[in-house]
């Protein structure tokens, strides 16, 4: 009552006809998609955050006494102090803090310019 009839088709008006019709009706083509949908997956996620974490590592290990640093948690300091895992960052005048250097989020180099709305000091 609920239910519309389904109607059969004729037998040979469905098979697929050809030798790529064949091979990709069988269990091959149905694991085409998913393949495609992995390459897919890794040349737009993967591998973009792949080269961005690369491109990290590379700005920490070039990091040198007067750099500006801008930390993960948003705190704003110059490097004093360079060893090879941590970081001496002043945050202020006389204040020097000991940092991981992963939690560095940006470098900003000694002779970057200021912004055009800051007084220079």
């Amino acid at each position: 009552m609920f239910a519309t009839p389904a109607y059969a088709q004729a037998a040979g008006a469905a098979a697929p006809q050809g030798e790529i019709a064949s091979f990709l009706s069988g269990p091959i083509g149905s694991i085409l998609p998913l393949v495609a949908l992995v390459v897919l997956f890794y040349f737009l996620m993967i591998r973009p955050q792949q080269r961005r974490a690369k491109d990290h590592q590379a700005t920490l290990g070039a990091i040198k006494r007067g750099d500006t640093v801008v930390l993960s948690s948003g705190v704003l300091g110059k490097v004093v102090r360079v060893e090879e895992t941590e970081v001496g960052v002043e945050i202020a005048t006389g204040v020097t803090i000991k940092v991981r250097k992963g939690m560095i989020a940006e470098v900003q180099t000694r002779g970057a310019p200021a912004p055009a709305n800051d007084s220079k000091t």
